[in-house]
């Protein structure tokens, strides 16, 4: 039964520090666009860059 005074609490704080960590998250905009780099990765890209310097 003493076990669940240490217990109950912990479970509290654990999941209040895994909420703050997804909320952070979600605010820091890390779940924004999955599939995004995924498909441009796959893209083709011929046109010369304006930044490429030929040697």
């Amino acid at each position: 039964m003493e076990s669940l005074y240490l217990l109950i609490p912990l479970s509290l704080v654990l999941a209040f520090v895994i909420g703050a960590i997804f909320w952070w998250a979600t605010r820091a905009g890390q779940f924004d666009d999955m599939e995004g780099p995924a498909h441009r990765i796959l893209m083709d890209d011929d046109s010369p860059h304006s930044d490429d310097k030929p040697e």
